[in-house]
């Protein structure tokens, strides 16, 4: 070779040269690896309390919430690699991707504390360790450590301390991730100095980094979680029981809750708000330590032999992206009974687990009683529709992309129109209320066809349905609306999208949109089958394509059902409107019941706001509190139950709140503001919500090519809407007319940069840990129980 030197520093510079990261020997120096025994026993736990030694739950835990599980608590967790409990520390991370929308063959699932039940599992599912393996030294619990290694890098390699990050910075959510090994870190290193954690925020603090290394050096062990409370324990020998009974009816009813329950999290009214549980089918009986079986979708076949419905605490942290609760008691038992006990009918066979008799909800609980059915899905509407967006999957592009950014939500009042012709009407058709999951992940690329027409044919026949049921003189009014039974908030619902990802809140928030749904019970049963039960984040690019078009089905048939509630002759401009250019799956047939004239009486041209404000009327109570920011119709609205101050910044946020179109180009699709009253105490919390406005969203291309941004609104909220806000603002409550003005005037880069470096809270910004501490510890506050640690994994470089 002639040029040898010239040819090291070639590559040396391009990186290829071994020698710029070599690796270490990890088991020549430090032993082969090995499992470790992470927990502690008690008397262990108490000899480490007397020596002095970090503890997990008192000081690890902590810092690992508050800033590594805000990006690594779900599926979206780079790497996989979920730090909310020692289980998933102790599993560590994989190359393996969970979102593929190319995927042309499922992936086996991996469900932290569902699919391995120890770490010796998870590494035969190729996750590698973050934590020391081999030898017991303080020396090796560091140096084998990819955790100890992800924070040194940090430290070594700060980020600025202003202005935005540079290029070297992907924040992408489907960027390709970077997940190494202990062995390639050296590697790993050399490409992405700058990629220490966490990633694209400060550093910890000394005081955190150092009570960290301590941990690890002393091996990451973990004293043992207290005890459940006595009460908690006797509520699940209650439910339990409850879940478990012998007949077929009660094995029925059991069947359904489950399928219905099993992907929130379920609380003891009036027990410790920590304490909640997951519903699971187990191998092992009451009393018994806990077996869950490993089913991707609730309705697969649990295998032969009796199997037990089990409450299954959680004991990770709780983020709020996959955290919504539902309540169990005494008067919710009493509520069962009422609905499903009571009621003279018969269970006279167990539905298969045969796919396509599970997967269709109308087919395998055709025996219980639809009003009773229904009742239960009302009863807890938020709940049940926080579930189709809301949930482990994290990131529900299946969902949101077939949504408005900015919608309301109505339920037709039960019994109302035919029951018992319906209920015929929907046992005689169940065939085509079939759904995608019926193929499972054996779905093909063009498997969505057969779907879809079944969902074309079932609308058709609704129609008709309607049609001969209604007289020429007969339309639908607001009798045919639920009216929450005078109380129950469920029965008026707002859905926001934030790009990926939903948030359900009860009542009319907002200004009057641009559509809204009115569910029936088909329509919600369907969704929860479609995109909850159903659903399988690991499947393939046959499933997710069936899902998401299915998903236009029955949006457009909850739209159709609000245009039922429009006068006869402008539902088809209506229509128009909301689907410019494109008709979607339609056929040239209107299927909103034209020849029947709604019985809603109108006095203006503004036929939503009117039907609207007399559902408000009709509800009452169960309407919820009246939105006085974003609905202001006089001269002064006040808020209910609030302070001076709080009514002097509700001014300020009036004014806002009438931005529209180009000059809102400055805000993010979601994101928090304090404004800061010169009491830290009294600082108050709003939600900024950018409505974005699409041409159409009836067909599977980008939501990017069919973007009106002159059209965008905003809904300003107090407290907290959206478990991932995309940036944080922090204003002094006299500022909040310059805070306004500069939104509303920035075009440029030039007019950008004060708005964002006076007021916002910038990546590198120092304060952005203790600004994000201040905004969960107001989220606890204004949510309680519901609320969950906020997920920084959005967070946007402005």
């Amino acid at each position: 070779m002639k040029h040898p030197i010239i040819l090291l520093v070639f590559l040396v510079i391009t990186g290829c040269a071994t020698l710029v990261y070599q690796s270490k020997n990890y088991e020549a120096l430090y032993g082969p690896a090995e499992l470790k025994q992470r927990l502690l026993t008690q008397e262990e736990a108490v000899l480490n309390q007397r020596q002095n030694k970090v503890s997990f739950h008192k000081d690890v835990k902590p810092i690992l919430d508050s800033r590594c599980v805000v990006c690594h608590g779900c599926y979206d967790a780079p790497c996989q690699l979920k730090l909310g409990s020692i289980e998933g520390i102790d599993r560590g991370a994989t190359k393996q991707k969970i979102y593929d929308f190319a995927r042309l063959k499922a992936a086996s699932p991996t469900r932290l504390f569902i699919d391995a039940s120890d770490t010796a599992g998870w590494r035969q599912k190729d996750f590698y360790p973050v934590l020391n393996e081999r030898g017991d030294s303080t020396a090796a619990n560091l140096d084998n450590s990819v955790l100890a290694k992800l924070i040194e890098l940090k430290r070594q390699n700060p980020l600025p301390t202003s202005g935005k990050l540079d290029e070297d910075f992907d924040l992408e959510s489907s960027r390709d991730l970077q997940c190494p090994t202990v062995e390639e870190f050296p590697k790993y290193r050399h490409q992405h100095p700058k990629w220490g954690m966490p990633y694209a925020m400060p550093g910890l603090s000394q005081k955190e980094e150092d009570t960290l290394m301590r941990w690890l050096q002393e091996g990451a062990k973990v004293e043992p979680l207290p005890p459940l409370s006595g009460p908690s324990i006797a509520a699940i020998a209650k439910w339990e029981s409850f879940f478990n009974g012998p007949t077929l009816k009660q094995k029925l009813v059991s069947r359904y809750i489950y399928e219905h329950l099993f992907i929130g999290h379920l609380h003891f009214q009036g027990h410790p708000e920590h304490e909640l549980f997951r519903l699971v089918r187990s191998k092992t009986a009451p009393g018994q330590p806990l077996g869950e079986i490993n089913t991707v979708r609730p309705y697969d076949d649990p295998g032969k032999g009796d199997f037990y419905y089990r409450l299954r605490p959680v004991t990770e942290t709780i983020v709020d992206k996959i955290h919504f609760v539902y309540e169990l008691s005494d008067q919710k038992m009493r509520r069962y009974d009422e609905l499903f006990f009571k009621p003279d009918y018969q269970v006279t066979a167990l539905p298969s687990y045969q796919p396509e008799v599970a997967a269709n909800p109308f087919k395998a609980f055709i025996e219980l009683p639809l009003a009773s059915k229904y009742r239960f899905l009302l009863d807890d509407a938020e709940y049940f529709v926080t579930g189709f967006i809301k949930g482990p999957v994290c990131r529900g592009e299946i969902a949101t992309e077939s949504i408005r950014d900015q919608f309301w939500v109505v339920f037709t009042q039960p019994g109302q129109f035919y029951p018992n012709k319906v209920a015929k009407a929907l046992a005689e058709n169940n065939q085509i209320l079939g759904l995608p999951g019926e193929e499972g992940d054996q779905i093909g690329l063009m498997g969505w066809t057969k779907f879809d027409d079944f969902g074309k044919q079932f609308l058709k026949k609704k129609d008709q349905f309607i049609d001969l049921m209604l007289t020429r003189d007969q339309g639908f009014g607001l009798a045919n609306i639920w009216d929450g039974d005078g109380e129950n908030q469920n029965a008026a619902l707002t859905i926001f999208r934030h790009f990926d990802s939903a948030t359900v809140t009860k009542g009319l928030i907002g200004d009057t949109p641009m559509t809204a749904w009115v569910l029936d019970y088909p329509i919600f049963e369907r969704l929860h089958y479609l995109l909850v039960a159903g659903f399988n984040v690991y499947g393939t690019a046959g499933h997710q394509i069936a899902s998401r078009t299915y998903m236009d089905i029955l949006r457009q048939d909850g739209e159709d059902n609000f245009l039922r509630f429009m006068p006869e002759k402008q539902r088809q401009a209506i229509y128009d409107s909301w689907y410019r250019g494109f008709k979607g799956f339609r056929t040239a047939d209107a299927l909103f019941s034209i020849g029947h004239e709604s019985l809603v009486k109108y006095q203006t041209t503004d036929y939503k706001n009117e039907f609207f404000d007399q559902v408000r009327q009709r509800l009452g109570k169960a309407a919820g509190p009246v939105d006085s920011i974003n609905r202001c119709r006089q001269e002064t609205c006040i808020r209910a139950d609030t302070t001076p101050i709080q009514q002097q910044v509700d001014r300020e946020m009036r004014h806002l709140a009438k931005l529209q179109g180009l000059e809102l180009g400055a805000l993010p699709e979601m994101s928090l503001l304090r404004v800061k009253t010169g009491d830290p105490e009294g600082d108050l919390v709003y939600t900024l919500l950018i409505d974005k406005a699409y041409s159409n969203i009836s067909k599977m291309v980008s939501l990017g090519s069919r973007r009106l941004p002159e059209n965008d609104k905003i809904t300003i909220v107090p407290g907290f809407v959206g478990s991932y806000p995309n940036f944080f603002f922090s204003v002094e409550k006299n500022r909040l007319s310059e805070f306004i003005n500069m939104i509303r005037s920035a075009r440029s880069e030039t007019d950008l940069e004060p708005l964002y470096s006076q007021f916002g809270i910038r990546r590198t910004n120092s304060e952005i840990w203790q600004q994000a501490d201040w905004f969960n510890e107001q989220h606890k506050k204004y949510r309680g129980l519901q609320a969950g640690l906020l997920d920084m994994n959005h967070y946007e470089n402005l």
